[in-house]
């Protein structure tokens, strides 16, 4: 199934989410559609505790203050549930939210399900008119996008 292209709109969507503060993890609902008036990144990975996933997670959460600064948000989205995710983001400390796509709705509206492999690591960057203006769809998934790369494609959005 063929995912959003860019300059379209973002698939909407509505996921059960965690994020923590202060300890705390406060669960919510998260609408793509509700956050506009500023980018988002969309981080999909495999798995919470994951090798791969767990160097990504780390590397988007210490470096928040620059997505921060940048004025993006960014949100980690996997099949595994709630519960998965609030053990993940406090053995990790991982600060953004984590979004749970437990029926792989999302994953399948954004074209990036592999059947019976679960889906391909990928990143969409949402504008704050909610159109898609950049993407990376892994084949293999044993690499993910840098802060470095994601921070240069936010910039991009604001000089346009």
């Amino acid at each position: 199934m063929a995912g959003p292209a860019i300059g379209q709109q973002a698939p909407d969507f509505t996921l059960p989410g965690l994020v923590l503060r202060d300890g705390t993890a406060e669960r919510s609902d998260f609408t793509l559609s509700q956050h506009r008036g500023a980018p988002i990144v969309l981080a999909f990975y495999p798995g919470d505790e994951t090798p791969v996933c767990t160097k990504q997670m780390c590397a988007y959460s210490n470096e928040l203050e620059q997505f921060n600064a940048l004025g993006a948000q960014v949100w980690g989205i996997s099949p595994q549930d709630l519960d998965s995710h609030e053990r993940f983001a406090r053995k990790e400390s991982l600060t953004f939210p984590l979004l749970a796509d437990v029926g792989r709705g999302v994953v399948n509206a954004y074209g990036i399900g592999v059947p019976g492999l679960g889906l391909r690591r990928s990143t969409f960057l949402v504008d704050a008119d909610g159109v898609l203006r950049w993407k990376n769809v892994s084949f293999l998934g044993l690499k993910f996008d840098s802060v470095d790369t994601l921070a240069k494609e936010i910039s991009s959005l604001t000089k346009s």
